[in-house]
């Protein structure tokens, strides 16, 4: 009798690639990380739907930081520079020598930022980081003239405590078109 030769089967069996590419699947879903972007966090006031005339604050409470298309600064009315931003909020809110010019006190201090349309992000970025350095350095300066320890190492009632003190008031402007 002659022998039957045996084929070879050149099927793949298939029936658990659908659990090894599920398997995969979930892998990289929890091991993946995405990230977000965090932008700038800012804690904005409570909508309010009555007419509500807004408090006028004299002109001396009032630190003014303008930025145009082209993103050169205009700072209190001058020229400037982004370096310059932090020095001069701070010299501001402080008033150390009591010029007539700056905040009346510390807690009475605003920052007014006003952008315009064509301001890149970058630099409006750049701008409102100066002016959020001004006060965290303002707040450092404090806790240390009070309790000898840096900001970030105080309990969260006495960073509030300093925060009460030299409040971050920072009115931003809708943009404009200069």
């Amino acid at each position: 009798m002659a022998k039957k030769k045996r084929r070879l089967s050149s099927e793949v069996n298939a029936g658990s690639m659908a659990d090894i590419a599920f398997l995969l699947l979930i892998f990289f879903l929890v091991t993946t990380q995405i990230d977000f972007d965090k932008g700038i966090l800012v804690k904005l006031p409570q909508w309010e739907d009555d007419d509500i005339i807004p408090t006028p604050i004299p002109d001396n409470n009032v630190f003014s930081i303008k930025v145009n298309r082209d993103n050169k600064l205009l700072i209190e009315g001058e020229l400037g520079e982004i370096e310059e931003i932090k020095d001069q909020v701070k010299e501001f809110i402080i008033n150390p020598l009591k010029n007539k010019k700056l905040a009346t006190a510390p807690n009475k201090a605003v920052v007014a930022l006003q952008n315009d349309r064509g301001t890149s992000y970058t630099t409006y970025l750049s701008v409102y980081n100066e002016v959020k350095a001004a006060y965290n350095e303002l707040w450092n300066e404090e806790s240390n003239r009070r309790y000898g320890e840096a900001y970030v190492d105080l309990p969260k009632a006495v960073q509030k405590e300093i925060r009460n003190l030299i409040p971050s008031v920072i009115s931003e402007s809708e943009p404009t078109q200069y």
